[in-house]
């Protein structure tokens, strides 16, 4: 005990910049294969590396295959702007375990000099076969603030329309800004298929998007200590309308709060849910498997 104490104490900031790059250890495979719903391969492979290190000749397929040893074994690549959106694209045309989606997010709306002709580009990347939702778009009030509100919205709204015109999932970023985004909603008509990306309210949020028929995808974020409110949402929601994410390489689930995510993590963020909403793992893995595979299958 003496000794113990008399060592330093490592501070949260030390702690977290010690992690900082390392990917954690594979957890143990899930009884029956899931899929990551919302991740960014392109962000992941160049600013976190590939999981395990070392050169590799397609970082993709690297990613790819270690998700799939653990029975992750499809991913929906999402884009944020036209170049990641092309690039999602391409590559899943190229790797058969991947779909994309694609958008300009909204923070990037307002910094565009040309939104209408980012909007057209995103259109023509929409018709493309392997390209099966439009997002992510929606609204984000934490990192933008009044002057970009604006072209904001006009740039969710007209994700909406495309999204209709083409029979994709909707797939939306909402930051603190539940009741502009159902209000947007109701004035533009829904899509067919809404997925709230990295769904981020309470039980009464959810309790409403449940009701419309939504579907809430959960990251990393409902394992964290602080996230009462979100296992609360999750409890109620419908197995058949939940999704599950990793936003990576965001988000990383207890017990790796900090260090890099990829795919291959998702098991840890299903078994939270699992035990969270009393659900048996098997049944609730073969829910979020037949939902994505509704949301942007076939594969």
């Amino acid at each position: 005990m003496l000794s113990l104490m008399s060592e330093p104490t490592e501070t949260r900031r030390e702690r977290a910049a010690r992690r900082a790059g390392e990917f954690p250890p594979a957890p143990e495979p899930l009884p029956r294969p899931v899929l990551d719903s919302h991740t960014h391969l392109d962000i992941t492979v160049s600013e976190a590396g590939v999981p395990g290190g070392g050169p590799v000749d397609d970082p993709v397929a690297a990613v790819v295959d270690l998700a799939t040893s653990v029975g992750v074994d499809r991913l929906v690549q999402v884009g944020v702007d036209v170049a990641s959106s092309r690039w999602g694209a391409d590559i899943a045309d190229r790797h058969r375990s991947v779909l994309a989606t694609v958008a300009l997010h909204p923070n990037e709306a307002p910094r565009l000099a040309d939104l209408d002709e980012a909007l057209r580009e995103i259109e023509s990347l929409a018709a493309r076969d392997r390209v099966r939702g439009i997002g992510e778009t929606g609204m984000d009030f934490f990192r933008t603030g009044d002057e970009g509100r604006v072209a904001q919205e006009e740039s969710f709204r007209a994700h909406i329309a495309i999204a209709k015109r083409y029979g994709k999932a909707l797939v939306i970023h909402d930051r603190d800004a539940h009741a502009d985004v159902l209000r947007i909603l109701d004035d533009e008509g829904a899509p067919d298929t809404v997925v709230l990306h990295c769904f981020s309210g309470d039980a009464e949020f959810a309790r409403e998007c449940v009701r419309r028929g939504y579907l809430l995808s959960f990251a990393g974020t409902v394992t964290f200590g602080s996230a009462t409110a979100l296992r609360e949402a999750a409890a109620l929601t419908p197995p058949d309308q939940i999704l599950v994410e990793t936003d990576a390489p965001y988000l990383t689930p207890t017990p790796h709060r900090g260090r890099p995510n990829a795919s291959y993590l998702i098991p840890l963020t299903v078994r939270f849910l699992a035990e969270t909403t009393g659900s048996d793992l098997d049944e609730l893995c073969a829910a979020i498997s037949a939902t994505g595979d509704r949301t942007f299958g076939p594969w």
